[in-house]
């Protein structure tokens, strides 16, 4: 499905630290590399990546996804792949438990 999901899309804003633009971002798994929670450059990849593992488009997904990964994920999940792997997780049992 591959969404697309550009700034605009976005309920929240975030710094876009230009100097890192041209590094690697999340592509999918395993990827041990930090994730930066503030930068829009690292922040639309994984939220697109989720948004097509749990094969949704719903914008209110989307921002409840930016919720989950900026307020109320432990600081102590650093790695883009751990990220990853707590938005699915979460969002998926959330997502669930609403067509349940």
């Amino acid at each position: 499905m591959s969404i697309e999901i550009k700034p605009s899309d976005l309920y929240y804003k975030y710094r876009r630290n230009k100097e890192l633009r041209g590094e690697p971002k999340f592509t999918g798994k395993p990827d041990s590399n930090r994730y930066d929670r503030d930068d829009i450059y690292d922040v639309i990849p994984m939220l697109g990546a989720v948004m097509d593992e749990l094969n949704c488009q719903d914008a209110n997904v989307l921002h409840r996804l930016e919720e989950l990964a900026g307020d109320e994920m432990p600081k102590f999940i650093t790695s883009r792949e751990e990220v990853f792997n707590f938005l699915v997780n979460v969002m998926g049992d959330m997502l669930g438990s609403e067509n349940a």
